[in-house]
């Protein structure tokens, strides 16, 4: 039989509506507390992430490189300083349609292959808001092209920064040396995000980097509206940055640059020492390079042409060289010899050379009776020979030490190499041989195991002339430069002899100085590259002459500025170098008459410094034929 189902009443119907009601209601209820849990967790306790990203895509906040401090010579004139320059960045996050913006700035800034593979690979490395460089240091009309399409050029950054600048470019290369972007290497070990800003430069070398420290400043920031594609609506603030320090060195930018100029096309350094307190006033190693090239960020073909150059321009020469000394070293074993009791007076015979057992050392000519001073005048290999065997060399190394050749000095920025004042101890030491006595009777004469770099021999001069141990500097150190430990006599028989040399009969008669009153003392030096045997160091392949050295202070009388110049294979001193103190010395003296013989020898060598490099370089990259090579003789 079949069961019948009560009728479903109204009643029935308002339970089950009410019941159904109550959980779609409480379903609600709960999304409704989770969704305002959610949105509460979010206002309130995650409020500062959310504002910081809503404002990223609205408010672009970029760092802005610190302009470097200047680097000023004694005077307070630049020798590097600070120029306005343009540039155009990328800004990744903004950057839409890559292609075609990347084709259009190809065109309108005409990059190469390099910068453009380049700029690929930056911004793959890149991302956010982290700029990436295009060019720097573009022209006005390059940047304003830029300008005008920018509502087209999604991602493009226009900046108007600083660069640094070198007024006396080359002249100053390896002294003040060089900027450049920060490597990866150098990020890692500060992780500082300026050093992945673009137009942000440091210190490579030289002073730029030995007081980075100094010259690099405190950075800016700049918060500007954007659109979503990147567009500035406006500029909501700026904090300006802080300039790096002024480094104030003893170097005299007029000298340093026409000391540079006089020296053309030579290769070689000149050092000038201040001889009442051992500042430095010209520090110049040639050939140079621009350091405006590497600011600017230079090229692989242009880098290549340095290194391809022999007379090695990106070598620092003034302390990086080392040549054997020459006849420089007489003076000091004048010194040497008056210490040990040897008469000044006293006579020797030249007959052309010395005598040593079988061997017989060979003078510069015969010369006859001399004394000491004499000896120096006429650079008597033979009386120094003589010299030299009957005291030893041991006996002279320590006079070299204390004037200064071998040492190492506390010079801001520089890399030094010291050289070697040899002695029986170091040869035993360094080869295992006992010293013998024509070990002594080549170093006397500035051969052999002896070498030194030019700023040592610009110091042994300085000492030489003030009768105090100076010590070099380039900023404003305090050192003692007390009185050497050598009689008066001693120094004034040196002096007296470098006086003849160039006031008397003597190798460097022709660098008098052209002025009244004022005189020079001197010592030239002939430096042999390789053995007498394999010729006469005077003509044949540029690397294989000899080279030519000078020392001297200025005036003679009461002495105020010391010297040493050194010119590569220039085949004598009294031919190559001395010429050259002779006018950077006349320049300290009386500025006119120097600049009208500068003027004479740069129409000789074809312009200024700038002009033959622009040129050389020009005829290296187009493969032409660059002549006589820098400082040779056709």
């Amino acid at each position: 039989m079949q069961r019948k189902h009560p009728p479903i009443t109204e009643a029935w119907r308002g339970i089950t509506f009410t019941r159904r009601t109550l959980l779609v209601g409480g379903g609600q209820m709960v999304v409704g507390a989770a969704l305002a849990a959610r949105m509460g967790y979010i206002s309130i306790i995650d409020n500062d992430r959310y504002v910081l990203e809503s404002e990223s895509n609205r408010v672009n906040l970029t760092l802005v490189p610190p302009r470097r401090g200047w680097i000023v010579d004694r005077n307070g004139k630049a020798l590097a300083n600070n120029r306005v320059s343009l540039r155009i960045d990328l800004i990744p996050d903004r950057l839409h349609s890559k292609d075609l913006v990347l084709g259009q700035l190809k065109t309108l800034l005409r990059l190469d292959g390099d910068t453009m593979e380049r700029i690929e690979r930056d911004l793959k490395a890149a991302s956010g808001f982290q700029p990436v460089a295009v060019a720097e240091d573009v022209s006005e009309g390059d940047y304003a092209s830029i300008l005008v399409r920018l509502p087209d050029l999604s991602g493009v950054a226009p900046q108007r920064g600083f660069a640094r600048n070198y007024p006396t470019g080359a002249a100053v290369g390896h002294l003040i040396g060089y900027v450049g972007a920060p490597t990866a290497e150098e990020y890692q070990a500060v992780k500082d995000p300026l050093y992945i800003t673009p137009g942000f430069k440091t210190g490579k070398d030289g002073l730029e980097k030995y007081f980075q420290p100094m010259l690099r400043g405190d950075p800016g920031a700049k918060r500007v509206e954007v659109t979503a594609r990147g567009k500035v609506v406006r500029e909501l603030g700026v904090k300006p940055d802080t300039q790096g320090k002024t480094v104030h060195l003893t170097i005299d930018a007029d000298l340093q640059e026409y000391v540079a100029r006089r020296m053309g096309r030579e290769s070689g350094a000149a050092v000038v020492i201040d001889c009442q307190n051992g500042d430095i006033l010209s520090f110049v190693s040639m050939p140079s390079f621009d350091p405006n090239s590497f600011s600017d960020g230079i090229s692989n073909s242009e880098y290549s042409w340095l290194r391809a150059d022999d007379h090695q321009p990106l070598i620092n020469k003034a302390t990086r060289g080392l040549y054997p000394p020459g006849s420089t070293l007489k003076p000091m074993a004048a010194i040497a010899a008056v210490e040990h009791g040897v008469d000044p007076s006293e006579r020797h015979t030249c007959v052309g050379g010395y005598r040593l057992g079988s061997r017989f050392f060979r003078c510069l000519g015969t010369h006859g009776s001399l004394d000491m001073p004499s000896a120096i005048m006429k650079s008597c290999n033979s009386y120094f020979y003589w010299l030299a065997h009957r005291l030893g060399y041991d006996a002279m190394a320590p006079t070299a030490k204390l004037l200064g050749l071998g040492e190492e000095f506390q010079l801001a920025g520089s890399n030094q190499r010291f050289g070697t004042i040899p002695d029986s101890a170091w040869k035993m030491k360094k080869y295992d041989q006992p010293w013998s006595a024509s070990d002594s009777l080549n170093a006397v004469i500035g051969q052999g195991y002896v070498s030194v770099n030019p700023l040592q021999l610009a110091v042994m001069a300085s000492r030489i002339a003030s009768g105090r141990r100076l010590y070099p500097r380039l900023i404003n150190r305090e050192f003692k430069n007390e009185p050497l430990p050598f009689s008066p006599e001693a120094l004034a028989v040196a002096r007296q002899g470098m006086d003849l040399v160039v006031n008397g009969a003597g190798t460097a008669v022709r660098s008098r100085l052209p002025l009244d009153g004022i005189t020079m003392a001197g010592k030239t030096g002939t430096a042999q590259v390789r053995g007498l045997g394999t010729g006469n160091g005077k003509s044949g392949t540029w690397k294989f002459r000899d080279h030519g050295l000078f020392i001297g202070f200025a005036p003679v009388v009461n002495p105020r500025y010391a010297t040493a110049v050194v010119i590569e294979h220039g085949m004598g001193g009294s031919r190559a170098a001395a010429p050259v103190a002779k006018d950077f010395m006349t320049f300290l003296f009386d500025r006119e008459k120097a600049m009208a013989a500068l003027e004479t020898f740069e129409a000789g060598w074809g312009g200024t410094i700038k002009e033959r490099m622009d040129r050389d370089y020009a005829a290296w990259k187009a493969g032409a034929s660059m002549g006589p090579v820098p400082g040779t003789q056709p």
